[in-house]
């Protein structure tokens, strides 16, 4: 049996604003939901946010966007 698995790429980006824990649960529950993204990892301390997605379904414009949407202006960390 042959496995296929999706080309993935590991996203890491920055948010400002966060104000509390329930930050946390509010972005992962947003971008958990977004087509092509298999994980998804907040961190409130450094505001930083890992995604796992593929690419060819959803871009890091989008994943940026989606965390714009739930009130936090994101950006690409730089590491």
């Amino acid at each position: 049996m042959t496995t296929i698995t999706s080309p993935g790429t590991h996203t890491i980006l920055r948010a400002d604003g966060f104000s509390c824990p329930s930050c946390v649960a509010k972005i992962e529950k947003l971008i958990g939901r977004l087509p092509g993204v298999t994980g998804v990892a907040v961190f409130f301390s450094s505001a930083r946010i890992e995604i796992d997605h593929d690419p060819a379904v959803v871009s890091t414009d989008a994943l940026i966007a989606a965390v714009g949407k739930a009130g936090y202006p994101a950006r690409l960390a730089a590491f």
